[in-house]
């Protein structure tokens, strides 16, 4: 059996590269509306996934032995040994599009049967949120891959239903793009997910208890808190029992002001994109044309460019993105030392960033994006989509790690304080923090801990460098499972 890092790799690969407005903070409740007509409405009734293992055999049921197989002892550690067998199902709906408009958009469906006490009688229900995916016809069915393995092992194979959507613009999705961090538009397709699945359960043979919990990792951290958002406003339909966001971008203004003023993560040229293309087609007038914001090379495809059917070293190859190049080589202010995120056919405009600083400059938030009145059109956008703008009604739990050189704890601290402030302190836990605090975490922070050590033993070992070993596995790699396990300890917090 391989080592943790590099089996965490083999698992975690086509987890997110990554890793949103509303002003009703507050403790006013909302009145309930119906849905609009054909939202939540299933368009193709689920249908069972044959899942292929690995000779070769398809079957339309994992068994719990089977998805052990599929798993490493290190990966087993931290799900726990697999109690139920696993049906994945596919379903069909409709949900939001901009402008009052309808999409189609799918989801899977992952429902635990067996013998064991765990997998059968009424199961609570949990509605997952992936993380961002560059391929366009990623799934949330495909057993055989990384992040939907381990939802599958984390949950559904101990006695949870997971309802998981793929997002519109993904996997046969109506939409010709996808709607990334847009709050409004992915806490949507969360809803519509889930009451499609409501309407699928019987057929598909599950047994819903009223115990409901919503979670997401990176991109999907966003979404969760979007989600839970989406949903207290429909209190006559939806009773949230706890949510986890896990390693989320919840501050975007805050995240972005930084990342404009040097301070820039892994994978920044790819969330900018997606980003942007989000807000232009939701009308958001983020720019004029492409070529105001994106260098020239890159301008003619940038907004048709993500989700992909390309990886992203091929989009690199044909110069539809740079390795990673944000600005240009001159362009001030910068971080001291050798910064690859600055250099040569860099994407984003120096007279764009220039702008994007005065207005930071001349109204900066302060923490508080309510607090502020930007009128750069991508700080507009993310002011709106920034998540420190209602109150959790419901237990939330906020897990990261304080080097994550992705999404920057930040991001979980800033949102912490703010619904604190508010009224609604959620858990925020650190898995970098002290391993042997007695709060309850740690199990976790020794295992992060742990394989964090492992990792830099193995760069010692094939002669790399072991804090380069850690940062490039960081987010990836070392936070989700953790964070996950986290989440699940805390939903099971709250079970009968």
């Amino acid at each position: 059996m391989s080592r943790l890092p590099l089996a965490a790799l083999l698992l975690w690969i086509a987890l997110l590269t990554s890793c949103g407005g509303g002003s009703d903070g507050g403790d006013d409740t909302p009145p309930y509306t119906p849905p609009p007509p054909g939202r939540g409405t299933v368009v193709t009734a689920a249908a069972a996934v044959p899942v292929t293992l690995p000779d070769g055999s398809r079957v339309q049921t994992v068994t719990a032995a089977q998805l052990a197989a599929l798993m490493s002892d290190e990966v087993e550690a931290v799900t726990g040994e697999p109690r139920c067998s696993v049906t994945m199902w596919s379903v069909r709906y409709r949900t939001a599009a901009p402008r009052d408009a309808l999409t189609e958009s799918s989801a899977a469906i992952m429902v635990p049967g067996g013998t064991n006490t765990a997998c059968s009688g009424t199961r609570p229900v949990l509605v997952y949120a992936h993380g961002t995916a560059l391929d366009k016809r990623a799934t949330m069915w495909d057993v055989a891959t990384t992040e939907v393995q381990l939802v599958a092992a984390m949950f559904a194979a101990q006695g949870y239903i997971v309802v998981a959507p793929n997002y519109q613009g993904y996997e046969g999705s109506t939409l010709d793009y996808h709607p990334y961090v847009d709050e409004q538009l992915q806490g949507a397709d969360m809803v519509d997910a889930l009451r499609a699945a409501r309407a699928s359960f019987a057929a598909v043979g599950a047994n819903p208890s009223s115990r409901l919990f919503v979670t997401g990792y990176s991109q999907g951290g966003h979404v969760a808190l979007a989600a839970q958002k989406a949903m207290q406003a429909l209190p006559a339909e939806f009773t949230v029992t706890a949510v986890a966001g896990l390693s989320g971008p919840y501050a975007l203004v805050r995240f972005a002001d930084q990342a404009m003023a040097g301070y820039l993560t892994r994978d920044i040229t790819i969330f900018l994109p997606m980003v942007t293309t989000a807000g232009q087609r939701a009308g958001a007038g983020i720019y004029a044309a492409p070529g105001d914001l994106y260098e020239a090379r890159y301008a003619p495809t940038i907004e048709n460019l993500l989700p992909s059917l390309l990886s992203g070293e091929e989009l690199v190859g044909q110069g539809k993105l740079p390795a990673s190049a944000m600005f240009a080589r001159d362009s001030q202010p910068q971080p001291q030392g050798p910064n690859a995120f600055f250099g040569d056919n860099p994407l984003v405009r120096t007279s764009y960033r220039n702008a994007y600083l005065a207005d930071v400059a001349a109204r900066p938030c302060a923490g508080d994006p309510q607090a502020c009145a930007p009128e750069n059109g991508l700080r507009k956008w993310l002011a709106r989509n920034d998540l420190r703008r209602y109150r959790p009604a419901s237990p939330l739990l906020l897990c990261g790690g304080n080097e994550d050189p992705t999404v920057p704890f930040f991001n979980s601290t800033a949102a912490s304080e703010y619904y604190t402030a508010q009224g609604s302190a959620p858990t925020l836990l650190d898995l970098d923090g002290d391993p042997f605090s007695n709060d309850g975490w740690r199990s976790q922070r020794l295992g992060f801990a742990a394989a964090k050590q492992s990792v830099q033993l193995e760069a010692q070992e094939d002669g790399e460098d072991p804090d380069v070993a850690v940062a490039e596995r960081y987010h990836r790699l070392l936070v989700a499972p953790f964070c996950l396990s986290a989440a699940r300890q805390f939903f099971n917090d709250r079970l009968p």
